[in-house]
């Protein structure tokens, strides 16, 4: 039950902090960029960057460093995650999302509720969750031991140029930020194409690692593709 309880808080806390970071240093590089979009979105990569690859070292250890319930999903289907602890992670995360909104607003000095009016939405938009996630789950499921935290935050720093969506990749990021009017928000109505998008590139990534594992180790592969 203790071990329970705190992979449920390192999930919850893990993913607050993670959008404090890209809600919070979205609404400081808005204001400090003095309209520039591309000067404010290169300082909000800067810190997500730089955050997500602390969180990702510092809860490792403790639940696995998720903050994201595509990547839980993933490792339930490896076996990696019983389905009742999944369902926590998944509780945890988007309860930690939407508390990281309400905190960097509180840090902010603007209204704690809120909703966003940022509308992304389109086939472009989709396609670019789609590739976004897989890559994701691609550096997950390939990174050498001990060197996630900093594949996976590079890949999101890349992820948020090469991109038309800016790479979310995380059904919880998508709604944590349903809750925010500011420059990293997405209108409520956007969500569910974005989380459809990158549950299906979640699936996509774990594919071609499949793939390339049975081009490495093609008996092995046969044996077990996870």
């Amino acid at each position: 039950m203790q071990t329970h309880l705190r992979k449920f808080f390192s999930e919850w806390l893990g993913t607050a902090l993670l959008l404090t970071v890209v809600i919070g240093s979205g609404i400081m590089a808005e204001r400090l960029s003095q309209g520039n979009i591309a000067v404010a979105l290169l300082a909000n990569t800067l810190a997500t960057v730089w955050g997500l690859n602390v969180l990702i070292e510092i809860f490792a250890p403790l639940s696995g460093a998720h903050f994201n319930p595509a990547v839980s999903l993933v490792m339930t289907f490896r076996s990696e995650l019983t389905w009742g602890l999944f369902v926590s992670y998944v509780f945890a995360q988007l309860a930690g999302s939407m508390c990281g909104a309400w905190l960097a607003h509180a840090m902010f000095e603007l209204p704690i509720l809120q909703w966003s009016e940022t509308l992304r939405t389109g086939t472009s938009q989709w396609i670019a969750e789609v590739v976004a996630t897989a890559g994701l789950l691609l550096v997950i499921l390939r990174s050498p031991k001990g060197k996630t935290a900093s594949l996976v935050s590079a890949y999101i720093g890349a992820a948020y140029w090469f991109t038309s969506s800016t790479s979310f990749a995380n059904p919880a990021a998508a709604f944590g930020r349903m809750f925010s009017n500011t420059f990293a928000g997405i209108a409520p109505q956007c969500v569910p194409g974005f989380i459809s998008a990158e549950i299906l590139g979640a699936f996509l990534g774990v594919a071609i690692h499949w793939v390339l594992l049975k081009l490495e180790h093609p008996e092995s592969a046969t044996k077990n593709p996870r």
